[in-house]
């Protein structure tokens, strides 16, 4: 079942692409604002996106700006009242998937969203194949010759994020800015310690090393072919 996070400060609006969404067999979270949305997004992973664009303390075009920057290419389905061309032009420029003008159809929403989802697919899996090894975003999972291992979403984003680039190096701070975000006040000696967990968790994987690099940061250097 896919997740979408809705981000709308009208609680009845809120409520009810809520309602329709569910009955259209998709689980939702939902927030009233962007930072309540980063947030969330901080402690789970999502599919798909949907934000208005006024609202207090974070709009729509900050939020989402602000999440392309950290690197999230999660779908962004933005909809708003304001429908003139500079705004939609705006919006897609700060890297947003689709433009609603209000007041929609909730059934176009929903063949929207259903699009988006499919063409994200096409983008980019869901799942990660390391030789033997396979990452399961949706499930924070890492499966390896049947053995599945559950991995808390900070640590999992950390290794996805390594694997996803064999060999590159990433300093800490690259890696702070990704996965905590750019407003985050977590020190990077953070990453020291989750790399440090990620290393006794898969310290028996044949597939995959993390590496020091000293002075710089860290790589993910693979160590099995098949």
């Amino acid at each position: 079942m896919n997740t979408i996070l809705i981000i709308e400060d009208d609680k009845h609006l809120l409520r009810l692409y809520a309602s329709v969404l569910n009955k259209a067999h998709f689980k939702t979270i939902e927030a009233l604002n962007g930072e309540e949305a980063f947030d969330i997004l901080d402690k789970q992973y999502v599919d798909l996106i949907i934000t208005d664009v006024m609202m207090p303390e974070m709009d729509g075009f900050e939020f989402s700006k602000l999440l392309r920057e950290t690197g999230n290419k999660t779908p962004i389905l933005m909809i708003t009242a304001k429908n003139t061309f500079e705004d939609k032009k705006r919006g897609f420029k700060l890297g947003i998937d689709d433009y609603m003008v209000k007041p929609i159809d909730v059934k176009e929403m929903v063949l929207r969203v259903e699009a988006l989802l499919r063409r994200a697919k096409s983008f980019y899996a869901q799942e990660l194949v390391v030789n033997t090894t396979s990452l399961n975003q949706e499930e924070l999972t890492v499966t390896q010759n049947e053995q599945i291992t559950v991995v808390p979403q900070k640590e999992f984003q950390l290794l996805y994020k390594l694997l996803s680039y064999p060999n590159k190096i990433f300093t800490r701070q690259q890696l702070m800015d990704t996965i905590w975000g750019l407003e985050t006040d977590t020190e990077e000696r953070t990453i020291d310690v989750h790399i440090k967990r990620l290393r006794t968790r898969f310290e028996k994987n044949t597939d995959f090393q993390i590496v020091t690099v000293r002075g710089l940061g860290y790589k993910a250097v693979i160590t099995y072919e098949k």
